[in-house]
């Protein structure tokens, strides 16, 4: 009965606006929304806890996969191209993007460190009039969506680049680093001084932008390029192992490289750490483990063999925030099989860093050979039934922004019928928001604030008399469009790792 009493008060709290008019039914002669008690949060007949889910999707810059959409593109086809993902994205109830900053040792946002992206102009080194990864992290955080920067940390050169390398090119400052692979140009991993140069690229990006979180994808040393004979062909490092050996270096060759990526993957992490605390660190590597940590019946490449990436120990390190390695294969695929994987990774992670798992939403979008078009959709609701898990990533955008075989509106209307917010990462810190406050706007709709931290975004549940709670997650502005009268209103404020500030309760 207590509960109902702090209840019925907080939803009788006035909510004055901006000049000192109450709303409908409340009594008026203060300049400030008046907050509601917090206990009201956790009455019984309150709303639950707000729904948490990392819904991501890759917008994949590198052969203009996703965006922008070819090269050559005008600014203002570019900036329509940036609104219409957002927006879509928005729409679909997503919450997060992960944008391709650098696919081959160059920039899609002005940089003085590496050569502006082929992918913008079709002429590396030549770049657009304004500064692409500035305007998507506006863009994206006034719609209250999520903006990670994702780098490639060794590929120069990707196998459909076309332009001439700028002067300002690795492959042309420094050829020493940068290695002929097959048709790629590859940073050589073992060399200290390439190492040293794409750390500067990150603390470039994190001193120079607020983005939401640093990301690196599955390209270690590279996959195996095979010979006539089928054989693989060992990555040219011998300038650099001969080096290490005759320094000293007592590692086996393979150990060696290994180590080599280790000593980034860390250095990035702490990087991230000491500049931007509330940044998140993601990995999104190729989806198998280790050979003899997989479970019965997964077979297939061994990334920790061929591409030296030591994923299990990275986790163990707590070198990352989130893990989303990419199970880019059907449920029912056994030697590869989804579920089994995903669980796999579940259990290496003994810190309890975020596993979200990268789905291949493209495949399911390929008109001609595509999988069932319920794959993705059951893919999700097997990320939600393990404990552990509580979040995906779709490769990539572009089948979701085309909407190829109704898959945007069927997640859209099943899976992300409601909104979500991002789970917090309580490993790490930043300031609290606190209470929130509402005005009105001459429109009628209601704007919120916090107090505290400025808030990224804010957690709304409304209920009109006689209906259930519906949740909305809303952007920084905090606009609510005019509510029905007498409806009852919970919000709270988001901050930078998630956390949810105090309930404040109102009523319209």
């Amino acid at each position: 009965m207590r509960r109902r009493q702090w209840m019925t008060a907080a939803l009788a709290a006035p909510v004055f606006g901006s000049l000192g008019t109450a709303l409908p039914g409340c009594s008026t002669g203060r300049s400030s929304a008046v907050p509601a008690r917090t206990e009201a949060a956790t009455a019984e007949d309150g709303p639950p806890p707000a729904p948490r889910e990392f819904r991501a999707a890759w917008v994949a810059t590198v052969a203009n996969i996703d965006w922008p959409s070819r090269r050559g593109l005008s600014d203002a086809a570019q900036i329509a191209e940036i609104h219409a993902i957002l927006d879509h994205a928005r729409a679909l109830r997503l919450n997060a993007i992960v944008l391709q900053v650098r696919t081959s040792a160059d920039a899609l946002y002005r940089s003085t460190l590496e050569p502006w992206s082929e992918y913008l102009s079709g002429v590396q080194g030549q770049g657009p009039g304004y500064d692409p990864l500035a305007l998507w992290i506006e863009q994206a955080r006034a719609r209250g969506l999520e903006l990670h920067a994702w780098l490639n940390p060794y590929r120069a050169k990707q196998s459909g680049g076309k332009s001439a390398p700028a002067a300002t090119h690795l492959s042309r400052t420094r050829p020493d680093w940068v290695k002929k692979y097959g048709d790629q140009l590859w940073i050589d991993p073992g060399e200290p001084g390439a190492a040293d140069h794409t750390l500067a690229v990150c603390r470039d990006l994190l001193t120079r932008y607020d983005v939401d979180g640093l990301h690196i994808d599955d390209y270690f040393y590279p996959y195996p390029v095979q010979d006539a004979a089928k054989q693989d062909i060992d990555f040219p490092d011998d300038a650099s192992w001969l080096r290490y050996v005759r320094g000293g270096g007592t590692l086996a060759r393979a150990d060696w490289r290994r180590d080599n990526v280790d000593q980034l993957v860390r250095r990035l992490y702490e990087l991230v750490r000491e500049l931007r605390p509330a940044a998140r660190v993601g990995i999104s590597p190729f989806g198998l483990p280790r050979p003899d940590l997989r479970p019965a019946g997964i077979t297939g490449f061994s990334q920790y063999d061929k591409l030296y990436a030591h994923v299990e120990h990275w986790m163990a390190m707590g070198w990352l925030d989130y893990l989303a390695p990419q199970l880019y294969w059907p449920r029912a695929q056994k030697p590869q099989a989804f579920e089994p994987l995903m669980r796999a990774w579940q259990g290496l992670n003994p810190l309890g860093r975020h596993v979200w798992p990268g789905l291949f939403t493209s495949r399911a979008g390929n008109e001609a050979d595509g999988w069932p078009l319920e794959e993705i959709a059951e893919q999700v609701a097997l990320t939600r039934a393990a404990p552990g898990t509580g979040g995906h990533l779709h490769f990539s955008m572009v089948a979701l922004l085309k909407n190829r075989r109704g898959i945007a509106d069927a997640l859209r209307d099943g899976a992300y019928a409601q909104a979500a917010l991002a789970p917090a990462t309580p490993w790490l810190s930043a300031p609290a928001c606190g209470a929130v406050s509402l005005s009105r706007e001459p429109d009628g709709a209601l704007r919120a604030s916090a107090a505290g931290a400025p808030a990224r975004g804010f957690a709304l549940w409304r209920r009109v008399a006689g209906q259930a709670w519906r949740f909305e997650a809303l952007p920084p502005d905090g606009r609510i469009p005019r509510p029905s009268p007498s409806e009852a209103l919970v919000l709270s404020a988001i901050n930078a790792i998630g956390e949810e500030g105090p309930r404040t309760s109102f009523v319209a």
